[in-house]
C-alpha cells in the first residue's frame, strides 16, 4: 500500500446493551493516541473501533424496547459513531458485526477451523450467565447475599443443557505458552501476562463455541440452527476489517497481523487465549500484542448505575473541554493501572500543567516577540551554554518520548514532555527577557528564539493527545502544515527567523469553579 512501515491498532468492539461511558471513551482515547503518533512518526496506519451487536442480551433489550434486534442495534451503534466525532477519534474504519463483510469473515473462519479439525459438535451443560455471554465453572461460582450461587463478576447465572459445537482450546496449552514468551512482549502489561500464563498452565478446557437457545447472531455454516458464540463472532472484527478472508489482498498483507489489541482488563481472557487459539487453529499469526488497561473509578467509589455515579464523556467534556479531558486521561494514571476520576484532580491538571506550565510559557514569550521584535521571529545570536542545554533536551525528546509510546507508558510520555516544559519555564525566568530588552536586545531575542522553538518541538509532540490544542500553538509560530510531522522536531529544523507574527491568543484558558 505504500513504502511505509504498517501499523494496525483496534479498540475492542463496544457491545450495544449500554450507551457510552467514561470507560468506552477511555479505551478508544489510548488508541487514537497510538493511532496519531505513528502517524505522525511516519507509519501507514490502521485504526479500527465499531460495535458487537449480536447475542441474547442485545435480543433481550431489542424486545424490552419494542423494537427488531437491527433497529436497536442501529440507535446504540450510531451513539457510539458520534462518541468518536465528538472525541475526536481518527479511526480509519468503525466495524458493525451485523455487516455482510463480517458474516462472511467469521464463516471462513469457522470453516478454516473445521477443515483443520478444531471443531466438533457435542452437548454442552453448565452454568451460564446471560449478562457475561460465558460459561463458568462450579468453582468459579461465588455466593451471593441470598445464598443464591452467581458468576464471579456477580451476575445471575442459570444452568444450560444444549447441543453446541465446541473448540479443541485444550489442544492449545503449549503453544498458547510459547506465545506469550514470543518478544516483543504480546501481552502488556506484566501483570497481566502473568494472570494469562497462570490461567492458561491450569488447564484448559474445550469451549463451547455456538448456541441453538437464540437466532441473533452469525449462523454456523451448514447447520443454521446453530448460532456462533459471541467470542468467536466479536473477535473475528479485528480480521474482518483487515480484509480476510482474502489472505492475499493487499490490505491483509499490510496490516495483518494487528500491532496492538487494546481492552479494559475484564476482557483480557477472551483476547490472550481464545482469541490467538482461533487464530492458530486457522493457521493465522496471532496479533503482536494485547493490552490490558485499567479501570476507573469516581470521587474513589466504584463506577456503577446504581451507584448513578456513571462518567458521561459528553458531559464532562461540554464542562472542562475536549483537549483539557484528552490530557488528563492519559496523563493523570500510569497506563494500565486502575485510576479515579476526580473533579479536583482534573482542574488542577487544566490550571498547573496547561494554562500555567505551557499555556503560559507561550503566552507570554510569543507576545514579547509580537511587541519587542516589531512581530518578526528574532535572529537568535550564538547560543550560551544555557541556551544548548535547554534545546539539547527538546530535541532529545522524541527517542524518549517513543520509547515510552513502543509499550503503551502514554502518562510517562507526557511526563518527559512536560519535564522540558517546566525547564524552559526556570529558563525563561532565569533569563529575563523583559529585562533585556533595554540593556542586551541581541541576548532578548536569543532568549526567545529559543524559548519559541521549545514551544514548535512540544507543540508538535502533544498532537496526538490534544490535536486542536497542538494546531492552534503551531499556527501561532506560522509552522506550515506539512512541517508538523516528527520528522521536523530536532536541530535541523529550527524555527525560520524573520517570519511574520500575530498577537498571539491563549491556547489553555484557566479553569475557574463555578
Amino acid at each position: 500500500m505504500s513504502g511505509k512501515p504498517s501499523f494496525y491498532i483496534t479498540t475492542p468492539i463496544y457491545y450495544v446493551n449500554d450507551i457510552p461511558h467514561i470507560g468506552h471513551a477511555y479505551t478508544t482515547l489510548a488508541c487514537d493516541v497510538m493511532a496519531r503518533f505513528k502517524r505522525l512518526d511516519g507509519y501507514n496506519v490502521m485504526f479500527l473501533t465499531g460495535t458487537d451487536e449480536h447475542g441474547q442480551k442485545v435480543e433481550k433489550s431489542a424486545a424490552a424496547a419494542g423494537k427488531s434486534p437491527l433497529e436497536f442495534c442501529d440507535t446504540v451503534s450510531q451513539r457510539f459513531r458520534e462518541l468518536a466525532a465528538f472525541m475526536n477519534f481518527s479511526n480509519d474504519d468503525f466495524i458493525r458485526t451485523t455487516e455482510e463483510r463480517h458474516k462472511k469473515s467469521c464463516q471462513a473462519l469457522w470453516k478454516k477451523l473445521e477443515e483443520n479439525g478444531h471443531i466438533y459438535l457435542d452437548k454442552y451443560a453448565g452454568w451460564y450467565s446471560v449478562r457475561d455471554e460465558a460459561f463458568f465453572a462450579e468453582n468459579e461460582l461465588i455466593d451471593g447475599k441470598n445464598g443464591e450461587k452467581l458468576a464471579p463478576t456477580g451476575a445471575p447465572i442459570e444452568w444450560v443443557e444444549e447441543e453446541s459445537y465446541f473448540f479443541r482450546l485444550s489442544a492449545f496449552e503449549e503453544k498458547l505458552l510459547e506465545f506469550y514468551e514470543s518478544l516483543p512482549p504480546t501481552v502488556l502489561p506484566n501483570s497481566r501476562k502473568n494472570e494469562v500464563k497462570s490461567f492458561v498452565s491450569g488447564g484448559l478446557r474445550d469451549l463451547s463455541v455456538s448456541r441453538t437457545s437464540f437466532n441473533w447472531g452469525v449462523p454456523v455454516p451448514g447447520n443454521d440452527k446453530h448460532i456462533m458464540y459471541v467470542w468467536i463472532d466479536a473477535l473475528t472484527n479485528y480480521i474482518t476489517a483487515a480484509g480476510y478472508p482474502d489472505v492475499e489482498s493487499e490490505k491483509f498483507k499490510t496490516f495483518w497481523p494487528a500491532d496492538i489489541h487494546m481492552m479494559g482488563k475484564d476482557i483480557l481472557r477472551f483476547h490472550a487465549v481464545y482469541w490467538p487459539a482461533f487464530l492458530m487453529g486457522a493457521g493465522i499469526e496471532p496479533a503482536k500484542r494485547v493490552f490490558a488497561h485499567g479501570w476507573w473509578t469516581n470521587e474513589g467509589e466504584k463506577i456503577s448505575k446504581s451507584l448513578g455515579n456513571v462518567i458521561d464523556p459528553f458531559n464532562i467534556v461540554e464542562e472542562f473541554g475536549l483537549d483539557q479531558v484528552r490530557y488528563f486521561l492519559m496523563r493523570e494514571v500510569p497506563f494500565g493501572n486502575d485510576g479515579d476520576f476526580s473533579r479536583q484532580a482534573m482542574i488542577n491538571r487544566i490550571n498547573s500543567d496547561l494554562a500555567n506550565d505551557l499555556g503560559n510559557l507561550a503566552q507570554r514569550s510569543l507576545s514579547m516577540i509580537f511587541k519587542n521584535c516589531d512581530g518578526v521571529m528574532p535572529v537568535p545570536g550564538d547560543f550560551s551554554d544555557a541556551d544548548k542545554a535547554i534545546l539539547s533536551a527538546a530535541d532529545g525528546l522524541l527517542a524518549e518520548v517513543r520509547g515510552h509510546i513502543d509499550v503503551q507508558a502514554i502518562n510517562k510520555s507526557l511526563e518527559v514532555i512536560w519535564k522540558v516544559v517546566s525547564d524552559a519555564n526556570g529558563y525563561f525566568a532565569l533569563h529575563e527577557p523583559w529585562a533585556l530588552k533595554n540593556s542586551d536586545p541581541a541576548r532578548m531575542a536569543t532568549v526567545l528564539y529559543v524559548t519559541a522553538e521549545i514551544i514548535r518541538q512540544v507543540g508538535i509532540l502533544i498532537q496526538p493527545i490534544m490535536p486542536h490544542s497542538a494546531e492552534k500553538l503551531l499556527d501561532q509560530l506560522k509552522i506550515p502544515a506539512d512541517k508538523r510531522g516528527f520528522d521536523q522536531l530536532g536541530s535541523d529544523h529550527r524555527l525560520s527567523s524573520g517570519t511574520n507574527m500575530e498577537k498571539p491568543e491563549g491556547v489553555f484558558p484557566r479553569f475557574v469553579d463555578e
